[in-house]
């Protein structure tokens, strides 16, 4: 079978790197030096140095081309991938439209079930806060926001053993808005950044809005990331920050232990790696102790924490934070530029709930109930499910997954179940290369009725019905 005149190129060049003739960074000729001199077009030297780029040999900076990567290990491991061009945003776009049916079943949520939300003595305070007109004053909530409530953030922190000053954080429209200021902080476009090879959709959006470069670190089915991995491949790519979840991750659920997050931590302040931690369920732990965030062991600055009350306070109350340190001016600078501050009223609502003993109360409440709920879900499907499918159970959260027969369609089941009023998550808007993973998630939160077993039966009789199909085949 003939070679293509990239793959020519791209084995010759490969020589070169691997005989050390080109050593470690080294530039490579640009695009059109090397069709001057090898005599193919543009478009085969393009292709030719993006394939060299994809196998960890070489590595490009905005506006600089082309260098060689680091050959002291071998190339970057094949369960670690360079994603091609992120192009995501339009089906996330078409699946959150799609999930805004009325009457729907949103088992597709991202958020817990609005029942178990909005406690009634926050209700209370909103309402009684409503009455006054300076509880609507923007002047004392702009950036960095409220001062009261980011010294209640900052006192939250401490008891975790992390100190922190009311300065250090800043007030956010939402956890994703934290997360999304405090990546367009620390990169600029054509930057090389890490995401898990599966995690929340809002990561891959990001990464396409400014233009940047993203290589995934795989799951371990133990360690919940690929530490040795990881290592590999900010060794052999010049990484300038790391977009990652530790506790209760989405969609697949998993809490990283302590000593992987400080084996993690070890190696972002060896290679001077920022991380963005997108800690959003923080609160949403099972058992006695909340698991600590990699700010914990933190050093020199590098970790932006990011969370929210969105996910136990409700959508209405979408108030976020990160605690950006010596990046706060730099994230209020931003913040000005779009979106401005939270909701005031909330901010001063939050206030007041938080400096009693409510908030508390309601978390260890909520606790229980996503417990509860999470293993009747788990229960049910593990007994009505098809033999080829298995259930990804973590403590904690509210999130399952539901991992598909081989050659199976998220896709495909999503609009079979829309088209039956059921939504659910498929893994295509949180695994861009698919190859890895084949799911859907399921929101677990919902007590327990008829009109959710219902659905659930729908759910199982449509993967049964597939499982049959493929088996035929």
């Amino acid at each position: 079978m003939p070679m293509y005149k990239s793959d020519q190129l791209a084995h010759q060049l490969k020589s070169l790197i691997e005989k050390n003739i080109w050593k470690a960074h080294t530039k490579l000729p640009s695009l059109r030096e090397q069709v001057e001199s090898s005599g193919f077009s543009l478009m085969t030297v393009m292709n030719a140095y993006q394939k060299l780029e994809a196998q960890g040999l070489i590595y490009s900076k905005e506006k600089s081309g082309y260098f060689v990567a680091e050959q002291t290990k071998p190339a970057l491991d094949s369960a670690s991938t360079l994603a091609p061009k992120i192009e995501i945003n339009s089906s996330v776009f078409k699946y959150l439209k799609s999930i805004q049916t009325p009457n729907l079943v949103s088992l597709g949520s991202a958020f817990p079930d609005s029942e178990l939300l909005l406690p009634i003595k926050l209700r209370q305070i909103v309402s009684q806060l409503a009455r006054y007109p300076k509880s609507y004053d923007q002047t004392t909530n702009l950036p960095p926001g409220n001062l009261a409530l980011r010294k209640i953030i900052a006192q939250r922190y401490c008891m975790q053993g992390i100190p922190t000053q009311a300065d250090d954080i800043v007030i956010t429209s939402g956890g994703l808005d934290a997360l999304n200021l405090s990546l367009q902080a620390l990169t600029q476009p054509g930057d090389y950044i890490v995401l898990q090879q599966t995690t929340f959709y809002g990561a891959w959006q990001a990464a396409e809005r400014l233009g940047l470069k993203v290589i995934t670190v795989p799951e371990h089915a133990h360690c919940g990331i690929d530490v040795d991995a990881f290592e590999q491949l900010i060794l052999h790519y010049p990484v300038k920050v790391c977009w990652m979840m530790f506790n209760a991750h989405n969609p697949l659920g998993f809490t990283v232990s302590e000593e992987i997050k400080f084996k993690i931590a070890k190696l972002l302040h060896q290679h001077h790696i920022h991380l963005i931690e997108d800690d959003v369920y923080e609160e949403l732990f099972d058992g006695l102790n909340k698991p600590l965030p990699m700010k914990y062991y933190d050093q020199n600055n590098l970790v932006m924490h990011c969370s929210s009350f969105s996910k136990t306070l409700g959508a209405g109350f979408r108030v976020g934070w990160v605690y950006a340190g010596k990046y706060s001016e730099h994230i209020q600078h931003l913040q000005l530029m779009s979106t401005i501050s939270a909701n005031t009223l909330v901010q001063n609502a939050l206030v007041e709930f938080l400096s009693s003993h409510h908030y508390e109360k309601h978390l260890r409440s909520l606790r229980l109930k996503l417990k509860k709920n999470k293993k009747r879900f788990y229960h049910y499907l593990k007994q009505n499910l098809p033999t080829q499918c298995r259930i990804h159970y973590e403590l904690g959260g509210y999130f399952l997954c539901i991992m598909l027969p081989e050659q199976a369609s998220s896709e495909e089941i999503y609009k079979t179940l829309l088209n039956q009023n059921i939504a659910v998550a498929p893994s295509i808007l949180f695994n861009y290369s698919q190859q890895h993973q084949q799911f859907i998630r399921i929101n677990c939160s919902f007590d327990w009725s008829n009109h959710i077993q219902s659905a659930l039966d729908v759910l199982t009789i449509t993967l049964k019905q597939l499982s049959n199909a493929k088996l035929e085949t």
